[in-house]
């Protein structure tokens, strides 16, 4: 039985998400990290990333008729990256309503980027399952209008490493520096956390990801906006 706490909560969250489920039980699975216990929400996390990139390339597909296929990934991997998606579930406050175990309560993991986003997939498939392709699809696109229709194929898509690399050069700057300092998780399913050194950087800073490559990415372009460059990925 859900409690009507829980109740509640869907009806907000249900608002927000602009879809109301037939079966509460998937909502209920997709707002919950695995801290919490063994029904959670990874195998529909799983299926929520491959509908995402799917639904994604589709729209680029079709809304970009000219572009060829390495920009086309580009934009794409814009859309779908872990920072994207964390920021679209802070939109719908999706944090305030997951479901976890205390200590990653009191550890604030529901306001990291990995678990928001993983958060949002896992929403993703279960609304696929719930509803299939059809009614998937156009909320999906609701969710990501405004940053879609703000995508432009004049706008440099070098990825961040390759445009800091290229900008320390232009500044006679020796190339960045990146160490992976900590990682988290279990092996199939871990987080990376990397520094980015220059001599211009105040600091180093720091990104996190699902791999070694994201998490460069990420601090890469934090070094960049710190730098007072405008990162077209972001």
């Amino acid at each position: 039985m859900i409690s009507k706490k829980e109740q509640s909560n869907h009806r907000q969250l249900q608002q927000r998400l602009g879809y109301k489920f037939q079966n509460n039980k998937l909502l209920t699975r997709a707002l919950t990290h695995r801290s919490h216990g063994s029904n959670h929400y990874e195998r529909l996390e799983f299926l929520g990333d491959s509908i995402l990139n799917f639904v994604i390339a589709e729209d680029l597909f079709n809304r970009f008729k000219r572009a060829r296929e390495g920009k086309l990934s580009r934009l794409r991997a814009k859309m779908v990256r872990k920072n994207t998606l964390a920021d679209i579930a802070r939109e719908f406050d999706l944090g305030a309503y997951m479901i976890m175990g205390s200590g990653e309560l009191k550890s604030g993991g529901f306001q990291l980027d990995s678990i928001l986003s993983d958060t949002l997939e896992a929403i993703i498939g279960a609304i696929f399952v719930d509803a299939g392709l059809d009614v998937v699809r156009p909320t999906i696109i609701s969710w990501f209008l405004s940053r879609l229709e703000n995508l432009s194929l004049d706008h440099s898509l070098k990825d961040a490493k390759s445009r800091l690399q290229e900008l320390l050069q232009s500044r006679q700057s020796a190339l960045p520096r990146y160490n992976v300092f900590k990682t988290s998780g279990q092996s199939h399913n871990q987080t990376f956390y990397v520094e980015c050194q220059s001599e211009l950087l105040a600091a180093p800073v720091l990104g996190e990801g699902s791999s070694r490559r994201i998490a460069e990415q990420e601090a890469a372009s934090l070094a960049l906006l710190q730098l007072g460059v405008e990162n077209d990925l972001d």
